[in-house]
This record gives structure tokens, C-alpha cells and sequence, in this order.
């Protein structure tokens, strides 16, 4: 283990304050109170933590989006919403079993980190979960609880698909866009 002693350290630690912001507000939620001195405990420890168990570097520049990520967030609630009630019929109906299936998802060339979380976002909707991701061709296998009641394969290509863009519109960097061909070098829209 790397030993953090230094000047060096120190940049590592003031360098990843969000993190530590972050690990302050998980620290208060895990204690349910909502006071200075949870908080500033919150930041000593995550700052501890920041120190003492470094990461590596991911190596991918990401942009956020504010009013993107509201619409991932906004369509992803949807979806999920939506998504639990087909799964609770489909479990409920009386008449055929559902037909379930492994669809390929073919999906645009991105950062590993956006390819993953594009995964994430799918198993976490109910009815559907990633089988296989293949980063080196970007093909995501998802199991489908019932395909025809998720309107056929190509159905659930075009909606991974556009979760995925909604991924790359509020996450990926401008040079990520273009080549994933969400937007040219001017900055419209193809």
C-alpha cells in the first residue's frame, strides 16, 4: 500500500474534494443526523479514507450536464416505474407463460465507464438484466423477461439505445459525442 506522506498526499486529498463531500453526506445519512459536527466528522473520515485508500485514476474525461442528467434521472424513474408494473402483471395474468429471451445490443463506441453504466441503468429496470457485456466489440447481452410483451427484440435494442445516448448526452465528453455520432465537431445536432 502507497503511503501518503507529503505534499503529495495532501494534493491527492484536496484534489478529491467532492468525494470526500460526498462521503460526508453518506457519513450523516449512516448516522441519521443532520448537524456540523456529523458533518465535520464526515469530512475528517472521508478525507482519512481519500488518504489512506487511494484509487487509481479512471482515465476518462467526463462532463456533467446538469439539465441531461435530469432527463437520464426523470426517464430512468419512468422506466422503472412503468417497467414494475408490466413485471407484476406479467406475474399475476393467468393464460401463457412469458417467452423470455438474450438480445445483443449493439451500442455506440464510448469510455468503458459510460459502456457500464448504460449496463447498470438496464438490469437496475425491472424485466431486464445484463447477461454479458463484451467492451471489446461494445455489445451488451440482456436477458428480457418476456421479449413480446417488451415489443420484440428490436424493441429492446431501441430502448437500451436510447438509454444509452441519454447516458452519453449527460456524461460523455464533447470528443466521446462526435465519435459516437450524437453531435458533430461544430456542436449540432446530427
Amino acid at each position: 500500500m502507497e503511503r501518503t506522506q507529503g505534499p503529495r498526499g495532501l494534493r491527492r486529498v484536496s484534489g478529491q474534494w467532492r468525494t470526500i463531500l460526498v462521503l460526508s453526506v453518506l457519513w450523516m445519512l449512516l448516522w441519521g443526523s443532520f448537524d456540523w459536527g456529523t458533518f465535520a466528522a464526515g469530512l475528517v473520515l472521508g478525507a482519512v479514507v481519500v488518504a489512506l485508500l487511494p484509487l487509481p485514476p479512471v482515465g476518462v474525461e467526463l462532463a456533467f450536464r446538469p439539465w441531461r442528467v435530469a432527463i437520464l434521472a426523470g426517464r430512468f424513474v419512468g422506466d422503472l416505474g412503468l417497467a414494475s408494473f408490466q413485471v407484476a402483471w406479467v406475474a399475476i395474468r393467468p393464460g401463457t407463460q412469458p417467452r423470455g429471451g438474450v438480445v445483443a445490443v449493439p451500442l455506440r463506441p464510448a469510455p468503458d465507464v459510460l459502456f457500464a453504466m448504460t449496463a447498470e441503468l438496464s438490469s437496475l429496470v425491472p424485466g431486464s438484466l445484463v447477461v454479458e457485456m463484451d467492451t471489446r466489440t461494445a455489445v451488451l447481452y440482456l436477458h428480457v423477461l418476456d421479449v413480446a410483451a417488451s415489443g420484440g427484440a428490436d424493441a429492446v435494442r431501441e430502448q437500451t439505445l436510447h438509454l444509452e445516448e441519454r447516458v452519453l448526452r449527460a456524461f460523455a465528453s464533447r470528443e466521446d459525442l462526435v465519435r459516437a455520432g450524437l453531435t458533430t465537431t461544430g456542436g449540432e445536432r446530427p
